[in-house]
């Protein structure tokens, strides 16, 4: 995905003269073509990022579209201030993305960790978040939302889903449905969900937005309990159920990553089987919560 953006962040300021790219120290390499053609739009702020979300704020006042790019630990919980303060409550329209969600960077330790940078963001009023599932939806996802008033939040993640979907910026995508339950995979969780899912009557719903949360395709398409399986701190996502009335009526489950910390290294995949997140696992969990057994 982090190749998919510098594409689109490089074409897009070919196209648009607004554009301004702030990096937290980081894809310095990737853009260094942004850097000889854009020089006086592309800036490496270093390991600053509360600043870098200070400059940003001023530069959108004076009309331009900053795009910000860091670590997801430093450019969310490092500069939560500044997120809520300088671009939330003025309603500024910086993009801000970032790499290494939740446990991406795995042998790195809770430095580089942040599964809970969506339920953080969520509190914000008026911030946007995307969760694309692969490159090309990141560059749809990106491009619809780039033009618009709002801060808007896009977590990359190191892996992809097998195929893309035909998104839209703020509505979910109706994969299938079926009788018995309804599940929301949530970005790069539709591959391992579908492979899980493979033979099961459900409905299957694809969330690549989170904020603003389609809850009208929810409701038209939910049918009996639901199962939400997100890339991120589990629990996440059920707030934005709260107002259909839906928890009322139905059991929700939660899969993601448990609040703890990660005191083990590895790999991703790794960490995937500990939380119970692999697709066998989850496969195994969707035949107990269809059996009324979680």
């Amino acid at each position: 995905m982090r190749k998919q953006f510098v594409k689109t962040v490089e074409a897009l300021m070919a196209e648009d003269e607004r554009l301004v790219l702030m990096l937290g120290d980081i894809g310095v390499f990737g853009f260094r073509n942004a850097f000889a053609e854009y020089p006086e739009r592309t800036y490496n702020i270093g390991i600053c990022e509360q600043a870098m979300v200070g400059v940003a704020s001023g530069m959108a006042r004076e009309g331009f579209i900053p795009v910000l790019h860091s670590i997801a630990p430093f450019v969310v919980e490092r500069c939560f201030e500044q997120l809520k303060i300088d671009l939330c409550y003025q309603a500024l329209p910086a993009k801000i993305v970032s790499v290494g969600g939740s446990y991406d960077y795995a042998g790195l330790g809770a430095t580089h960790h942040c599964p809970e940078d969506v339920a953080i963001l969520q509190t914000l009023p008026g911030m946007q978040i995307v969760v694309p599932g692969t490159p090309a939806e990141f560059d749809i996802l990106f491009r619809a939302s780039f033009g618009d008033r709002h801060p808007t939040y896009f977590r990359l993640s190191e892996r992809s889903n097998p195929e893309s979907r035909e998104v839209m910026f703020g509505r979910a995508k109706v994969v299938r449905e079926g009788s018995l339950a309804t599940v929301l995979a949530v970005g790069p969780m539709l591959g391992p969900v579908t492979a899980a899912a493979e033979g099961l009557d459900i409905t299957l719903l694809y969330y690549t937005t989170v904020a603003p949360f389609d809850l009208d395709t929810l409701l038209v398409h939910a049918v009996g309990r639901i199962a939400v399986v997100e890339p991120y701190l589990e629990g996440t996502t059920a707030r934005q159920l709260a107002p259909t009335g839906l928890l009322a009526t139905s059991r929700l489950v939660s899969m993601g990553m448990p609040l703890c910390f990660l005191s083990e290294y590895g790999r991703t995949e790794d960490h995937d089987r500990a939380f119970g997140l692999a697709a066998t696992q989850i496969r195994e969990r969707l035949e107990e919560f269809l059996r009324g057994q979680n």
